[in-house]
């Protein structure tokens, strides 16, 4: 009779450990499917994300915005040749390179307007680059072994009782949703930081056309500073990534199973926090506003 009820308890706590185990595979592997996936999306240029909404920007870019930018050019060469003439002692001290340096700044401001789209995309080439070698060492470093990690937490959970096995079943089923639920919001952050990136290329002209006026400039300033915020962004968010790793691959070998997984649910939501903060990191670092 007895050993009938150690069978039926062996057999719960069989059946329980299978559970927790399916749900820490399914979490350890997320962790390393995670890694490898923002660091695929994140290292992808505009035209590399989505051909053809770029084709559309590009589109509207040349069609819409680069007329406009042409009218600030010249509105911006015509302010540049009063202000250069009319400061100089009311026009009595006028020497003749004034001109020959209005021709020059007239030139590079067409130039970097009908080169808009290969500067904005050399950016984001850099920053591809970038985010590409830093992804290789992060994705060597913090992979996580999930058979040696499971094996040792099925030593862990070899001494446990119906009971506990239950609250961690619970607990492991608890975490797993919730790491869903951080990888939906990361998926967002990526597609929204992919959506701005389209949003200011598609504007790009615009302030390069004020870039060669040292009034104006400012605009045009500001704007590359912003555009190199963005294209450094993703290196901040491949090195949030690496530490999340990092961190969950040290709590996984915690003596307390119950300590480690909700440390893992702590540092998901820490991590989907500091992804909403690399934009204004970035921006930090570049000075832009």
């Amino acid at each position: 009779m007895f050993d009938l009820f150690e069978e039926i308890e062996q057999a719960i706590k069989d059946i329980l450990m299978g559970f927790v185990e399916s749900n820490l595979t399914t979490m350890f592997t997320d962790v390393n499917e995670k890694t490898a996936t923002i660091a695929t999306e994140v290292g992808q240029t505009p035209q590399g994300w989505n051909s053809g909404i770029f084709n559309m920007v590009q589109n509207l870019s040349e069609s819409v915005v680069i007329p406009i930018a042409g009218l600030i050019i010249t509105f911006v060469l015509c302010y540049e040749l009063i202000t250069m003439i009319t400061e100089k002692n009311n026009m009595h001290d006028i020497d003749t390179w004034m001109f020959f340096k209005w021709v020059f700044k007239a030139m590079v401001a067409v130039y970097l307007v009908t080169n808009t789209f290969d500067i904005v995309m050399a950016v984001f080439d850099v920053g591809q680059h970038l985010v590409t070698s830093a992804a290789g060492v992060i994705g060597r470093d913090t992979n996580i072994d999930v058979a040696s990690t499971l094996f040792q937490m099925r030593l862990s959970m070899a001494s446990m009782e119906i009971g506990e096995l239950l609250q961690l079943t619970i607990e492991t089923m608890l975490v797993s949703m919730c790491m869903k639920i951080m990888s939906i919001l990361i998926t967002v952050i990526m597609y929204g930081r992919m959506i701005e990136i389209y949003l200011y290329t598609s504007i790009a002209p615009v302030p390069f056309a004020t870039l060669t006026n040292r009034e104006w400039g400012s605009v045009g300033t500001n704007y590359a500073r912003g555009l190199l915020a963005l294209g450094f962004q993703g290196f901040f968010i491949i090195v949030c990534v690496g530490i999340y790793a990092v961190l969950v691959n040290s709590m996984t070998i915690a003596a307390n199973v119950h300590s480690a997984l909700f440390s893992i649910a702590a540092y998901t939501v820490i991590l989907c926090f500091a992804l909403f903060k690399t934009g204004g990191l970035a921006k930090q670092v570049f000075n832009a506003h």
